[in-house]
């Protein structure tokens, strides 16, 4: 049954570590939330930046702004959270922004006697002007049951931008924090862990929310073994969660494809990480193959050696990604406009 919940308070938590340059742009988004009943709560994560003394600049009676020692972005939402005792929750990244009727459109069609149905909106990829972003649909743009979600984001390995959700309270308690073990994947942990709490995950189109691309310089380095060590733990709990819902062979099948795409990540580490990312793979009743390399590669390692093969590689995405950037900028230094 869908109802009035205009009574319902909703709380926009934020992240906030190192974002000067952005970070009063997603403040406005917040701030312009058509929904009324709402605060914002502001963790800032020990940032060296001016990030904090921007927050404090909004400080109000609706918007907190809360301060700790670096810990990570995973432990900073769990800070938010002791402090949104609050109906339903808003992710929010500090360089991100939310269209003014996100959290309206997906309230207008949340279930008061059904707290356990999981909200989720259309979203974008921007650099600099969020109105150019192009939204493209995906096969999670669409109502499933809580495995079907799951193994469809496993099978297409779907990125998602965590300001999608909105989840209610008895969601996040059901599904408890943030395990900051699992960084840099602890979103994706945890948003597992909230899809199976859930009863069904609801598309709502119209509602959106824009994800701003990571400067290219930032793709350069590959990742560290805690990362790598994070990002298997966070595979083997979240392929877990999908078995203790539906252990059958389409699911361990989408356990098995999600693991293949991470092969490619574990590879440029330790061999060691690789190695009980293949004893999961075997547990699943399968194994990892080599990662899939295109032509071009295959021929640029057999002439220049892997590691000056894998710099070429990375430097041609980079500047690929690095001319769309500075494009994008110009354009938005030009409009004279911040949108």
């Amino acid at each position: 049954m869908v109802t009035n919940t205009m009574s319902k308070l909703v709380s926009i938590l934020i992240p906030l570590y190192n974002a000067e340059q952005w970070f009063w742009e997603t403040m406005e988004s917040a701030l312009s939330q058509t929904w009324p009943n709402k605060e914002i709560i502001i963790v800032d994560d020990g940032s060296t930046d001016n990030s904090l003394k921007i927050a404090r600049q909004y400080e109000s009676k609706s918007v907190k702004v809360i301060t700790q020692e670096n810990q990570g972005a995973a432990a900073a939402k769990n800070k938010a959270c002791e402090y949104a005792q609050v109906e339903y929750i808003q992710g929010l990244d500090a360089d991100e922004r939310l269209a003014p009727d996100k959290i309206e459109k997906q309230m207008a069609v949340a279930e008061e006697d059904e707290p356990r149905i999981l909200l989720t909106s259309s979203w974008a990829k921007f650099y600099y002007r969020y109105k150019k972003a192009k939204f493209i649909p995906d096969n999670l743009w669409q109502d499933l049951e809580p495995a079907d979600w799951l193994i469809t984001k496993f099978n297409e390995n779907v990125f998602m931008n965590p300001a999608v959700w909105l989840v209610s309270r008895e969601l996040t308690d059901l599904a408890g924090p943030w395990d900051v073990r699992t960084a840099p994947d602890d979103d994706g942990e945890y948003i597992a862990r909230v899809v199976v709490a859930s009863k069904k995950v609801r598309f709502v189109q119209e509602a959106r929310c824009y994800y701003r691309k990571s400067n290219p310089k930032s793709l350069s380095k590959d990742p560290s073994d805690k990362a790598l060590q994070g990002i298997l733990l966070s595979m083997r709990m979240s392929t877990g969660y999908l078995l203790s819902l539906e252990d059958s062979e389409r699911t361990r099948a989408a356990c098995l494809r999600v693991l293949q795409v991470g092969a490619g990540t574990f590879s440029r580490g330790r061999g060691d990480i690789l190695k009980k990312a293949d004893e999961l793979a075997i547990e699943l009743g399968g194994r990892l193959l080599p990662p899939v390399v295109d032509w071009k590669y295959a021929f640029a390692k057999k002439v220049l050696g892997q590691n000056l093969a894998k710099r070429t590689k990375m430097t041609s995405a980079r500047v690929k990604q690095t001319i769309a950037w500075n494009w994008d900028k110009l354009l938005y230094n030009l409009s004279g406009k911040r949108t």
